[in-house]
């Protein structure tokens, strides 16, 4: 990457929605992202980041590829929605105060819809995996 954006430059999301703090990769293919997890975050429960929240992150860091790769091109961010989240398989939950890092495979793009093969994991121990479609409105 050789344009280092504020992660809020690259998300339609806003405070407190917020679930990636870095993006650390983004090429064609593979984008990878960090979430450090907060006691304030909306989305924790108990002391951990919740299934929903988990998701939300694999979401967000598929919007954090299409923000960086229209604001590359000189293009502005466009807002995307889930289309469908097959295979979701939730392992664990990240407790407050760990760093998790998601990865999404991009398979295909056609007609303003993703279709990627997502991963979370907190170091070696895996999170979430699973295949996410994302549409672009």
């Amino acid at each position: 990457m050789e344009n280092e954006y504020d992660i809020l430059t690259l998300l339609p999301q806003r405070p407190p929605m917020v679930m990636v703090s870095r993006l650390l990769h983004c090429d064609t293919v593979l984008t990878t992202t960090e979430l450090d997890i907060q006691e304030d975050n909306i989305l924790v429960e108990n002391g951990c980041l919740s299934e929903i929240g988990l998701i939300e992150n694999i979401a967000q860091t598929c919007a954090a590829r299409m923000g960086y790769i229209n604001l590359s091109s000189g293009k502005e961010v466009r807002v995307g929605v889930i289309g469908a989240l097959r295979d979701i398989e939730i392992h664990h939950l990240p407790p407050v105060g760990a760093t998790i890092e998601t990865r999404i495979e991009v398979s295909d793009e056609v007609f303003g819809m993703t279709l990627a093969q997502a991963s979370s994991r907190c170091g070696d121990v895996l999170l979430a995996s699973g295949t996410i479609k994302i549409a672009l409105l």
